[in-house]
């Protein structure tokens, strides 16, 4: 399903292309979160994060997630739950 607008077609990914070279969140499974520059991607939400941090929550949530710093990483489209901007 494509969405119209001034005569030209989006698709769903094209908003997440509006985001290279800008910060973004992923979450992904496993109560994971990814936090970084999003350096590239295809149309299976693999992504190349640069500068990137990952948060790993516990499951009963009761503590401080632990945070992995990471030049750069590929993050596997399957893990993808969301992606937002970061202002």
């Amino acid at each position: 399903m494509s969405l119209q607008t001034e005569s030209q077609s989006q698709e769903p990914l094209d908003l997440i292309r509006f985001q290279l070279d800008e910060t973004v969140l992923v979450k992904l499974r496993g109560a994971r979160e990814m936090k970084g520059k999003l350096q590239g991607y295809d149309s299976h939400c693999n992504m190349v994060i640069s500068e990137a941090e990952e948060y790993i929550y516990e499951v009963n949530g009761n503590s401080e997630p632990v945070v992995k710093k990471t030049e750069m990483v590929f993050v596997r489209g399957d893990s993808v739950i969301l992606i937002s901007p970061i202002n």
